[in-house]
């Protein structure tokens, strides 16, 4: 698949049971129908887990468990990581 912005070849990865095409020319990413749903729907389960697991407040994760001590963090912060 050509990116719709630059034309450069798309390349697929694999994330939380999602495949997302994305650009690595421009950083355009690209959902098919439905997956934005799916991702929320995991999204939405995983918030879960850690406001049980952990009482966070707000929704975000403190960085600092992630050896950075400085901003926030959530579950959309990693998702679009290449």
């Amino acid at each position: 698949m050509q990116c719709p912005k630059c034309s450069t070849e798309m390349m697929l990865k694999q994330k939380y049971e999602t495949s997302i095409d994305y650009c690595p020319s421009c950083g355009g990413v690209w959902l098919d129908r439905g997956e934005i749903d799916k991702i929320i729907q995991i999204q939405s389960s995983h918030e879960d887990e850690h406001y049980n697991k952990y009482h966070y407040r707000n929704g975000d994760y403190d960085d600092y468990y992630y050896n950075n001590k400085y901003g926030r963090r959530g579950f959309f912060g990693d998702l679009f990581n290449f």
